[in-house]
This record gives C-alpha cells, sequence and structure tokens, in this order.
C-alpha cells in the first residue's frame, strides 16, 4: 500500500489494512487519483466493497475481546508508539497532502503535526482521567464501548484519522477506518505508520472505498457499536437514521455556516485580517471556515476598504510553496460547486468585491478558485444558507 511521491509516477493502490495485514481488495471498482494542480491522473485506487468492510468488522470484533481488557498502562504505551511512527513520516504525509489535496504546504505540515500530537493528547487525557468514580452508593466504571466504525472526510486525512484513532486506543476500542477515497495516497502512508506501530492484529483496520458502499456497512453492521463520522449534513442525517436500526452510538460533526462577527468597536486593520484568515483557512475548505462576516451597517464602507486591501495576501498559486495561502481545490467536482455558488450569489442579487468565476489567470490547467468576497448577501439567499 506504499505511495510514492514522485510528479509523475502513477501509484496503484490495491489493498487494504485488515487484521494486521495488507490484502487484496475484494471490490474490483478502480478510481483515478488526480491531482488537483493540474488535474493529471497520478494514481489508482481499488475500492473495497461490503466484503472488505465485513472482514474488516470481524477482524476487529475478534480483536476487542482481548484489547477491551487492556490496563491504562498497555494503551499509554500504543499510543506513544502511534505518536512515534507517525512523527517519522511527518515529511511524507505532508508531501502527499500537497500533491493528492493541494493543500498548502505550510497549513499541510501543521495538520499533520496536529495529527501526530493527537496521541499525545490521549495518552494525557487517559493517565488524568479515573476509571471509577462513586457517589454515595453509586459507583460508576468507564468500560470501552465496543468496535468503532470511523469515518473521515478528505480536508484533513491525516488530523481525523490520528483524532478519532487516538481517542478509541485511549478507549480501548478496536476501529474500522472508512477514509475518503480522495485521500488514497495519504491514507497509504498513515496505513504504513499504524502497522510499524505494532498495535495488536485486528485493533486497527483501514477500508478504502466509497461512503455509501464501505461508510453504509458500517453503519448497519450489528457487530460494529459506534460510528464517528465528519462530513457532510446530509450524510450525517442518514448515519444517524440507519444507525438507530442497531441502536449504535452516533458522533457527528458536520458542516456549518460559521459567522464571524465585528461589533462596533472592533479595530478594522486587525480584526478584517483575521476574518478573511478564517475564511480562507485551509483553502476554504474547512467546517470551520467563518465563511459569513457580519458587520454594523455604518462601518460596512471601511470594511469593503479594508478588505479589499487584506485579500492582496491571499495569493493562489503552487500548494508546495510556502509563499502560497490558496491552493486548489481539491476535485472538479468541488471546483465545480464553489464555481455554482458564486454564480448563485450574483444571481441572487449580490455583489462581487473580490474574485468571482472563473479560473485565476495563469492557473487554467487545474481546480484553482478566485479567493471571492460577496457584499451585499441577505440572510435568505442560497450563500448565505448553504
Amino acid at each position: 500500500m506504499a505511495a510514492r511521491r514522485e510528479t509523475d509516477a502513477i501509484n496503484t493502490l490495491t489493498t487494504h489494512y485488515i487484521d494486521g495485514e495488507f490484502v487484496a481488495s475484494h471490490g474490483r471498482e478502480v478510481m483515478d487519483i488526480v491531482r488537483p494542480t493540474d488535474a493529471k491522473v497520478i494514481g489508482r485506487v481499488t475500492l473495497g466493497d461490503e466484503e472488505d468492510t465485513r472482514r474488516a468488522v470481524a477482524a476487529a470484533r475478534r480483536a476487542f475481546a482481548a484489547f477491551g481488557r487492556t490496563t491504562k498502562e498497555e494503551r499509554v504505551a500504543t499510543l506513544r508508539r502511534l505518536h512515534q511512527a507517525v512523527s517519522a513520516r511527518i515529511d511524507d504525509l505532508t508531501a502527499a497532502m500537497v500533491e493528492e489535496y493541494g493543500g498548502v504546504v505550510q497549513f499541510a505540515r501543521l495538520i499533520v503535526e496536529s495529527g501526530a500530537n493527537a496521541f499525545l493528547a490521549a495518552e494525557k487525557g487517559l493517565q488524568e482521567l479515573p476509571m471509577t468514580q462513586a457517589w454515595c452508593k453509586t459507583t460508576v466504571t468507564l468500560e470501552p464501548v465496543g468496535v468503532g466504525g470511523l469515518i473521515t472526510a478528505w480536508n484533513a486525512n491525516a488530523l481525523f484519522i490520528c483524532l478519532k484513532l487516538a481517542s478509541a486506543v485511549a478507549a480501548g476500542c478496536t476501529v474500522v477506518i472508512k477514509p475518503s477515497e480522495l485521500s488514497s495516497l495519504q491514507t497509504a502512508v498513515m496505513v504504513e505508520c499504524l502497522d510499524a506501530a505494532g498495535l495488536p492484529k485486528g485493533a486497527c483496520n483501514v477500508v478504502i472505498g466509497r461512503g455509501d458502499v464501505v461508510g453504509a456497512e458500517l453503519v448497519r453492521n450489528p457487530d460494529v457499536d459506534k460510528i464517528s463520522f465528519t462530513g457532510s449534513v446530509a450524510v450525517g442525517e442518514r448515519i444517524m437514521r440507519d444507525g438507530a436500526a442497531t441502536m449504535k452510538r452516533v458522533t457527528l460533526e458536520l458542516g456549518g455556516k460559521s459567522p464571524t462577527i465585528l461589533l462596533d468597536d472592533a479595530v478594522l486593520d486587525q480584526a478584517v485580517p483575521s476574518a478573511l484568515a478564517m475564511a480562507f483557512l485551509n483553502s476554504g475548505q474547512a467546517c470551520a471556515a467563518g465563511t459569513r462576516l457580519l458587520v454594523p451597517r455604518r462601518r460596512l464602507d471601511d470594511v469593503k476598504h479594508g478588505i479589499r486591501e487584506g485579500m492582496r495576501a491571499f495569493s493562489v498559486g503552487d500548494p508546495a510553496d510556502p509563499k502560497t495561502a490558496i491552493g486548489p481545490m481539491v476535485s472538479q467536482r468541488q471546483y465545480d460547486r464553489v464555481q455554482s455558488y458564486i454564480r448563485k450569489g450574483v444571481e441572487e442579487g449580490a455583489e462581487v468585491l473580490a474574485g468571482g468565476e472563473g479560473h485565476p489567470e495563469g492557473f487554467e490547467a487545474g481546480y484553482f478558485v478566485k479567493p471571492t468576497v460577496l457584499v451585499n448577501v441577505r440572510n435568505e439567499m442560497t450563500v448565505a444558507q448553504e
């Protein structure tokens, strides 16, 4: 499952990580991996199916019998090995995120480092957490839930995998991870890290596949006790509904339309650059991005001036260049989606203050978007709601 960092090499991924082994995919659907900076095919991945998922779940269920009884000290040791294994590959994980996802290099490295540090944070939390607490005649003992199905998004692959896995290991749960198929090369490097960490066989399994195939099987499989999902509201609704059939515990981290609010006393030369930084975080592909900016009407003209000036800092370019602030969208589908929202905003009466439709000049080959700010947006507009 190794991923090579070569500009025009074709990476072929045909295995999943099940029961401590790299096993050939039972699924036969092959998907191209496309580099978003120039739309070139840089790899192919064979996607898993329901049978691959069931094998992974069965391995996790078998492993839970022993892993669920591990001591706090044993889990701490496992978390430390995971931290060491991921930390040793930070350069490779960062390079994979830059090439496959198009994440700007400085942010990509921060994402990967944060993922590695999640294991240390989980270790600290585990050591500080009392496993048994008593009140009067009541005693509460914390026990692992069981097998977790961890479904992650494409915009911070290493971080999501590490965060979810760290919590599961600390709790004594075994897992099946379903990363986004758009992050296959990044996942390949991460799985090498997980294998190097020497977890018990079956404690951590990884199946790359589509959400409506692999993810759906995890949600309906009665041997999966908990689902942790990061993604869209629409998919989150289906998971909540379908998981109820087997009484699964479900944790959802979904998208939003978070506003940044400038009050009357805001210092604009500080507040506006900060608001723009939050809006264009991770090239704008972030659930935490402050995609709306609400300002006092009397200060609107000053804020517009500040935005025009501040947008100069958000250069579009090669994500491998440390000077680049905005990389490409992850896929043609995402590019088209963003373009449709810009177009819809204008059609519904918004004014383009910066950016607009189309590719930035000189970046027509890939999925680059002009960093765009719309003003005179009313709350009922599509761009304010979605």
